[in-house]
Protein backbone atom coordinates (compact mmCIF):
# COMPACT_ATOMS: atom_id res chain seq x y z
CA UNK A 1 0.00 0.00 0.00
CA UNK A 2 2.82 2.14 0.46
CA UNK A 3 3.09 2.64 -3.32
CA UNK A 4 0.43 4.35 -3.42
CA UNK A 5 1.84 7.24 -1.66
CA UNK A 6 5.79 6.65 -2.02
CA UNK A 7 5.94 9.96 -4.50
CA UNK A 8 3.42 12.12 -2.69
CA UNK A 9 5.48 14.87 -0.59
CA UNK A 10 2.63 14.67 2.43
CA UNK A 11 3.62 18.07 4.32
CA UNK A 12 3.33 20.15 1.25
CA UNK A 13 -0.17 18.35 0.10
CA UNK A 14 -1.59 18.77 3.63
CA UNK A 15 -0.50 22.81 3.43
CA UNK A 16 -1.73 23.22 -0.42
CA UNK A 17 -5.37 21.60 1.02
CA UNK A 18 -5.51 23.53 3.62
CA UNK A 19 -4.63 26.94 2.76
CA UNK A 20 -7.20 26.60 -0.53
CA UNK A 21 -9.77 25.05 1.85
CA UNK A 22 -9.57 28.39 4.63
CA UNK A 23 -9.52 30.51 1.28
CA UNK A 24 -12.93 29.29 -0.60
CA UNK A 25 -14.82 27.01 2.19
CA UNK A 26 -18.38 27.99 1.51
CA UNK A 27 -20.62 29.40 4.71
CA UNK A 28 -22.26 26.77 6.18
CA UNK A 29 -24.66 26.87 9.03
CA UNK A 30 -22.72 23.96 10.62
CA UNK A 31 -19.32 25.35 9.98
CA UNK A 32 -20.42 28.15 12.54
CA UNK A 33 -18.69 26.04 15.60
CA UNK A 34 -17.61 22.83 16.78
CA UNK A 35 -21.11 21.60 18.06
CA UNK A 36 -20.72 18.24 17.58
CA UNK A 37 -24.66 17.59 17.71
CA UNK A 38 -25.07 19.92 14.89
CA UNK A 39 -22.32 18.27 12.63
CA UNK A 40 -23.48 14.58 13.09
CA UNK A 41 -27.33 16.23 12.02
CA UNK A 42 -25.56 17.64 9.33
CA UNK A 43 -23.84 14.79 8.12
CA UNK A 44 -26.52 12.68 8.11
CA UNK A 45 -28.67 14.73 6.23
CA UNK A 46 -25.86 15.21 3.27
CA UNK A 47 -26.11 11.40 2.79
CA UNK A 48 -27.26 10.91 -0.26
CA UNK A 49 -28.78 14.87 -0.71
CA UNK A 50 -27.08 18.15 -1.79
CA UNK A 51 -25.79 20.78 0.53
CA UNK A 52 -28.27 23.14 -1.24
CA UNK A 53 -31.37 21.53 -0.15
CA UNK A 54 -29.69 20.43 3.50
CA UNK A 55 -29.14 24.50 4.64
CA UNK A 56 -33.14 25.29 5.18
CA UNK A 57 -33.66 21.57 6.48
CA UNK A 58 -30.66 21.84 9.13
CA UNK A 59 -31.76 25.20 10.04
CA UNK A 60 -35.35 24.30 10.69
CA UNK A 61 -34.17 21.02 12.21
CA UNK A 62 -32.24 22.73 14.39
CA UNK A 63 -34.46 25.32 16.00
CA UNK A 64 -37.23 22.20 16.53
CA UNK A 65 -34.45 19.92 17.86
CA UNK A 66 -31.77 21.73 19.35
CA UNK A 67 -29.93 19.95 21.48
CA UNK A 68 -30.01 15.78 21.93
CA UNK A 69 -32.59 15.64 24.64
CA UNK A 70 -35.04 17.89 22.55
CA UNK A 71 -34.78 15.17 19.57
CA UNK A 72 -34.60 12.17 22.34
CA UNK A 73 -38.34 13.09 23.40
CA UNK A 74 -39.31 14.42 19.69
CA UNK A 75 -42.66 12.78 19.01
CA UNK A 76 -41.89 10.91 15.97
CA UNK A 77 -44.50 12.47 13.48
CA UNK A 78 -43.45 16.04 14.28
CA UNK A 79 -40.14 14.63 13.35
CA UNK A 80 -40.80 12.70 10.28
CA UNK A 81 -42.46 16.22 9.48
CA UNK A 82 -39.34 18.15 9.57
CA UNK A 83 -37.53 15.87 7.85
CA UNK A 84 -40.22 15.60 4.73
CA UNK A 85 -38.03 15.83 1.21
CA UNK A 86 -35.17 14.79 2.43
CA UNK A 87 -35.89 11.43 1.67
CA UNK A 88 -33.85 7.96 2.99
CA UNK A 89 -36.28 8.50 6.43
CA UNK A 90 -34.33 5.79 8.25
CA UNK A 91 -31.91 8.38 8.70
CA UNK A 92 -34.25 10.66 10.83
CA UNK A 93 -35.42 7.71 12.93
CA UNK A 94 -31.44 6.55 13.33
CA UNK A 95 -30.60 10.21 13.85
CA UNK A 96 -32.93 10.15 17.39
CA UNK A 97 -32.52 6.89 18.61
CA UNK A 98 -28.40 8.53 18.43
CA UNK A 99 -29.94 11.20 20.30
CA UNK A 100 -31.18 9.10 23.05
CA UNK A 101 -28.21 7.03 23.09
CA UNK A 102 -26.06 10.41 23.77
CA UNK A 103 -28.27 11.19 27.04
CA UNK A 104 -27.63 7.93 28.16
CA UNK A 105 -23.89 8.68 27.44
CA UNK A 106 -24.48 11.31 29.84
CA UNK A 107 -23.18 13.80 26.87
CA UNK A 108 -21.78 13.41 23.37
CA UNK A 109 -19.07 10.74 23.10
CA UNK A 110 -15.56 12.25 22.20
CA UNK A 111 -13.51 8.98 21.14
CA UNK A 112 -13.66 7.74 17.46
CA UNK A 113 -14.94 4.53 18.46
CA UNK A 114 -17.49 5.56 21.09
CA UNK A 115 -19.33 7.60 18.21
CA UNK A 116 -19.19 4.37 15.77
CA UNK A 117 -21.36 2.93 17.97
CA UNK A 118 -24.40 5.64 17.52
CA UNK A 119 -27.03 4.05 15.62
CA UNK A 120 -26.82 4.66 11.96
CA UNK A 121 -23.14 5.71 12.13
CA UNK A 122 -21.06 4.38 9.53
CA UNK A 123 -16.70 5.08 9.29
CA UNK A 124 -17.70 8.25 7.12
CA UNK A 125 -19.78 10.02 9.22
CA UNK A 126 -17.66 9.09 12.86
CA UNK A 127 -14.50 9.86 10.91
CA UNK A 128 -16.15 13.56 9.98
CA UNK A 129 -17.65 13.98 13.16
CA UNK A 130 -14.39 13.11 15.27
CA UNK A 131 -11.83 15.25 13.02
CA UNK A 132 -14.40 18.30 12.71
CA UNK A 133 -15.76 17.82 16.44
CA UNK A 134 -12.98 17.18 18.59
CA UNK A 135 -9.88 17.20 15.78
CA UNK A 136 -8.87 13.73 16.36
CA UNK A 137 -6.91 12.91 13.22
CA UNK A 138 -9.33 9.53 11.76
CA UNK A 139 -9.92 9.77 7.98
CA UNK A 140 -13.25 10.27 6.73
CA UNK A 141 -14.09 8.74 3.10
CA UNK A 142 -17.32 9.78 1.30
CA UNK A 143 -17.73 9.69 -2.54
CA UNK A 144 -16.12 12.90 -2.73
CA UNK A 145 -12.76 11.97 -1.06
CA UNK A 146 -13.25 8.30 -3.06
CA UNK A 147 -12.35 10.49 -6.04
CA UNK A 148 -9.70 12.83 -5.03
CA UNK A 149 -7.89 10.39 -3.44
CA UNK A 150 -8.62 7.91 -6.34
CA UNK A 151 -6.97 10.35 -8.81
CA UNK A 152 -3.80 11.84 -6.41
CA UNK A 153 -2.75 8.57 -5.96
CA UNK A 154 -3.79 6.75 -9.17
CA UNK A 155 -5.85 3.92 -7.05
CA UNK A 156 -7.12 1.56 -9.79
CA UNK A 157 -9.15 -0.47 -6.98
CA UNK A 158 -12.94 -0.41 -7.52
CA UNK A 159 -14.91 1.91 -5.10
CA UNK A 160 -18.03 -0.17 -5.20
CA UNK A 161 -16.48 -3.08 -3.33
CA UNK A 162 -16.48 -2.86 1.19
CA UNK A 163 -12.49 -4.15 1.42
CA UNK A 164 -11.83 -0.81 -0.94
CA UNK A 165 -12.86 1.34 1.46
CA UNK A 166 -10.26 0.28 4.21
CA UNK A 167 -7.49 0.83 1.75
CA UNK A 168 -8.57 4.38 0.88
CA UNK A 169 -9.05 5.01 4.79
CA UNK A 170 -5.58 3.84 5.43
CA UNK A 171 -4.36 6.07 2.74
CA UNK A 172 -6.17 9.29 3.71
CA UNK A 173 -4.51 8.61 7.38
CA UNK A 174 -1.20 8.61 6.00
CA UNK A 175 -2.19 11.66 4.40
CA UNK A 176 -4.01 13.41 6.96
CA UNK A 177 -2.81 16.55 9.00
CA UNK A 178 -2.50 16.06 12.99
CA UNK A 179 -2.25 19.47 13.66
CA UNK A 180 -5.39 20.54 11.58
CA UNK A 181 -7.71 16.89 10.64
CA UNK A 182 -11.01 18.64 10.42
CA UNK A 183 -10.03 21.04 8.16
CA UNK A 184 -7.54 18.77 5.93
CA UNK A 185 -11.11 16.06 5.78
CA UNK A 186 -13.04 19.19 4.74
CA UNK A 187 -10.43 20.05 2.15
CA UNK A 188 -11.01 17.04 0.44
CA UNK A 189 -14.78 16.75 0.60
CA UNK A 190 -14.71 20.53 -0.37
CA UNK A 191 -12.10 19.56 -3.43
CA UNK A 192 -14.46 16.94 -4.35
CA UNK A 193 -17.54 18.90 -4.43
CA UNK A 194 -16.05 21.82 -6.39
CA UNK A 195 -12.93 21.57 -8.34
CA UNK A 196 -12.24 17.45 -8.70
CA UNK A 197 -15.65 16.57 -10.48
CA UNK A 198 -16.89 13.32 -11.50
CA UNK A 199 -16.86 14.41 -14.86
CA UNK A 200 -14.54 17.77 -16.58
CA UNK A 201 -12.56 18.25 -13.66
CA UNK A 202 -11.58 21.59 -13.24
CA UNK A 203 -7.87 20.49 -12.90
CA UNK A 204 -6.10 24.22 -14.03
CA UNK A 205 -7.98 25.43 -10.96
CA UNK A 206 -6.80 22.68 -8.39
CA UNK A 207 -4.73 23.47 -5.17
CA UNK A 208 -2.88 19.93 -5.02
CA UNK A 209 -2.64 19.54 -9.09
CA UNK A 210 1.14 19.21 -8.14
CA UNK A 211 0.47 16.19 -6.35
CA UNK A 212 -1.92 14.35 -8.70
CA UNK A 213 -0.30 11.50 -10.27
CA UNK A 214 -3.49 11.35 -12.22
CA UNK A 215 -3.49 14.81 -13.61
CA UNK A 216 0.15 13.70 -14.25
CA UNK A 217 -0.64 11.19 -16.58
CA UNK A 218 -3.65 12.59 -18.10
CA UNK A 219 -5.69 9.83 -17.43
CA UNK A 220 -8.04 11.67 -14.58
CA UNK A 221 -11.29 10.79 -17.10
CA UNK A 222 -10.18 7.13 -16.01
CA UNK A 223 -10.71 7.42 -12.18
CA UNK A 224 -12.47 6.56 -10.28
CA UNK A 225 -13.34 2.97 -10.99
CA UNK A 226 -16.80 1.70 -9.86
CA UNK A 227 -18.50 -0.85 -10.88
CA UNK A 228 -22.56 -0.80 -12.01
CA UNK A 229 -25.13 -1.11 -9.15
CA UNK A 230 -27.72 -3.82 -10.24
CA UNK A 231 -31.16 -2.15 -11.67
CA UNK A 232 -34.07 -0.54 -10.11
CA UNK A 233 -37.29 -2.14 -9.82
CA UNK A 234 -40.33 -0.40 -11.29
CA UNK A 235 -43.40 -0.09 -9.80
CA UNK A 236 -46.49 1.04 -11.14
CA UNK A 237 -49.57 2.54 -9.29
CA UNK A 238 -52.69 4.71 -9.60
CA UNK A 239 -52.91 7.14 -6.97
CA UNK A 240 -56.24 9.10 -5.86
CA UNK A 241 -56.23 12.17 -4.51
CA UNK A 242 -59.93 11.94 -2.43
CA UNK A 243 -62.46 14.75 -1.81
CA UNK A 244 -65.28 14.11 -0.13
CA UNK A 245 -68.08 16.79 -0.27
CA UNK A 246 -66.95 18.83 3.01
CA UNK A 247 -63.93 19.47 1.32
CA UNK A 248 -61.62 16.80 3.33
CA UNK A 249 -58.91 14.26 1.52
CA UNK A 250 -58.19 11.16 2.68
CA UNK A 251 -55.29 9.67 3.48
CA UNK A 252 -54.06 6.34 4.81
CA UNK A 253 -50.82 5.73 7.38
CA UNK A 254 -48.34 3.14 6.11
CA UNK A 255 -47.14 0.21 8.04
CA UNK A 256 -44.94 0.81 10.61
CA UNK A 257 -42.10 -1.35 9.81
CA UNK A 258 -40.43 -1.14 6.25
CA UNK A 259 -40.42 1.92 3.53
CA UNK A 260 -41.48 5.14 4.46
CA UNK A 261 -42.95 3.27 7.82
CA UNK A 262 -45.66 5.71 9.69
CA UNK A 263 -45.65 8.50 6.90
CA UNK A 264 -49.47 9.38 5.29
CA UNK A 265 -50.32 8.67 1.84
CA UNK A 266 -53.00 8.71 -0.41
CA UNK A 267 -55.62 5.83 -1.71
CA UNK A 268 -52.82 4.40 -4.44
CA UNK A 269 -53.48 0.61 -5.79
CA UNK A 270 -50.87 -1.23 -7.97
CA UNK A 271 -51.29 -1.46 -11.00
CA UNK A 272 -50.87 -4.70 -13.26
CA UNK A 273 -53.19 -3.14 -16.80
CA UNK A 274 -56.08 -5.48 -16.13
CA UNK A 275 -58.49 -2.98 -16.06
CA UNK A 276 -58.03 0.60 -16.82
CA UNK A 277 -56.98 3.07 -14.14
CA UNK A 278 -60.06 4.97 -13.74
CA UNK A 279 -62.02 1.31 -13.65
CA UNK A 280 -59.39 0.42 -11.01
CA UNK A 281 -60.28 3.58 -9.25
CA UNK A 282 -63.92 3.37 -9.00
CA UNK A 283 -63.62 -0.52 -8.36
CA UNK A 284 -61.71 0.29 -4.96
CA UNK A 285 -62.98 3.03 -3.58
CA UNK A 286 -66.81 1.67 -4.34
CA UNK A 287 -65.40 -1.76 -2.20
CA UNK A 288 -64.92 1.20 0.81
CA UNK A 289 -68.42 2.45 0.18
CA UNK A 290 -67.49 5.98 -1.56
CA UNK A 291 -69.30 6.97 -4.12
CA UNK A 292 -67.25 8.77 -7.33
CA UNK A 293 -68.72 12.12 -8.14
CA UNK A 294 -66.02 13.56 -10.79
CA UNK A 295 -62.86 12.06 -11.64
CA UNK A 296 -59.91 14.19 -12.90
CA UNK A 297 -56.48 13.02 -14.72
CA UNK A 298 -53.46 14.53 -13.41
CA UNK A 299 -50.99 13.20 -15.11
CA UNK A 300 -48.04 10.62 -14.49
CA UNK A 301 -45.23 11.18 -12.05
CA UNK A 302 -42.24 9.35 -11.56
CA UNK A 303 -40.08 8.89 -8.12
CA UNK A 304 -36.88 7.48 -7.92
CA UNK A 305 -35.85 5.75 -4.73
CA UNK A 306 -32.35 4.21 -4.65
CA UNK A 307 -33.46 0.52 -5.53
CA UNK A 308 -36.77 0.94 -7.12
CA UNK A 309 -38.55 3.58 -9.35
CA UNK A 310 -42.15 4.25 -8.53
CA UNK A 311 -44.03 5.17 -11.82
CA UNK A 312 -47.60 7.14 -10.79
CA UNK A 313 -50.79 7.95 -12.61
CA UNK A 314 -52.42 10.73 -10.52
CA UNK A 315 -56.44 11.41 -10.50
CA UNK A 316 -58.83 13.87 -8.41
CA UNK A 317 -61.37 12.41 -7.71
CA UNK A 318 -64.64 13.90 -5.62
CA UNK A 319 -66.53 11.66 -3.59
CA UNK A 320 -69.71 12.00 -1.57
CA UNK A 321 -69.43 9.86 1.65
CA UNK A 322 -72.43 9.39 4.38
CA UNK A 323 -71.65 9.96 8.15
CA UNK A 324 -71.14 6.34 8.68
CA UNK A 325 -68.30 6.15 5.94
CA UNK A 326 -67.12 9.08 7.71
CA UNK A 327 -67.10 7.58 10.70
CA UNK A 328 -65.77 4.09 9.48
CA UNK A 329 -62.52 5.64 7.80
CA UNK A 330 -61.28 7.78 11.05
CA UNK A 331 -61.52 4.51 13.37
CA UNK A 332 -58.79 3.06 10.78
CA UNK A 333 -55.81 3.24 9.14
CA UNK A 334 -57.24 5.94 7.25
CA UNK A 335 -58.54 9.34 7.89
CA UNK A 336 -60.18 12.85 6.47
CA UNK A 337 -57.84 16.20 6.94
CA UNK A 338 -58.94 19.46 6.31
CA UNK A 339 -56.28 21.06 4.11
CA UNK A 340 -54.79 23.20 6.74
CA UNK A 341 -54.39 19.84 8.86
CA UNK A 342 -51.66 18.85 6.25
CA UNK A 343 -48.50 21.06 7.68
CA UNK A 344 -48.94 18.54 10.99
CA UNK A 345 -48.66 15.07 8.98
CA UNK A 346 -45.49 14.13 6.89
CA UNK A 347 -46.78 13.34 3.46
CA UNK A 348 -44.53 10.83 1.24
CA UNK A 349 -42.71 13.05 -0.81
CA UNK A 350 -43.90 11.28 -4.02
CA UNK A 351 -47.48 11.77 -3.41
CA UNK A 352 -46.53 15.64 -2.23
CA UNK A 353 -45.84 15.92 -6.24
CA UNK A 354 -49.09 14.85 -7.10
CA UNK A 355 -50.83 17.06 -4.60
CA UNK A 356 -49.23 20.15 -6.10
CA UNK A 357 -50.16 19.76 -9.60
CA UNK A 358 -53.86 19.41 -8.19
CA UNK A 359 -53.63 23.03 -6.57
CA UNK A 360 -55.78 21.87 -4.12
CA UNK A 361 -53.90 23.19 -1.51
CA UNK A 362 -53.53 26.55 -3.19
Amino acid sequence: MESYIIDIDINEFQKDLIKWYDQVKRDLPWRMDQNPYGILVSEIMLQQTQVVTVIPYYERFMTLFPTPKALAEADEQVLLKAWEGLGYYSRARNLQESARMIEEMGGFPRTHEEILKLKGVGPYTAGAVASIAFSLAVPAVDGNVFRVISRVCCIFEDIARPKTRKLFEWVVSQLISHDNPGAFNQGLMELGATICRPKSPKCLECPIQSHCQAYAQGIDDLLPVKSKAGKQVKEQFIVGIIQNQYGELLVQKRHNQGLLANFYEFQNFQYEGKLEPEELLVQELNKEGLEVEIMKPLGLFTHVFSHRIWEMEGYFVRVRVNLANTEMVQDGPEIWLRPEEFQEYPLVAAHVKILKSSKILD
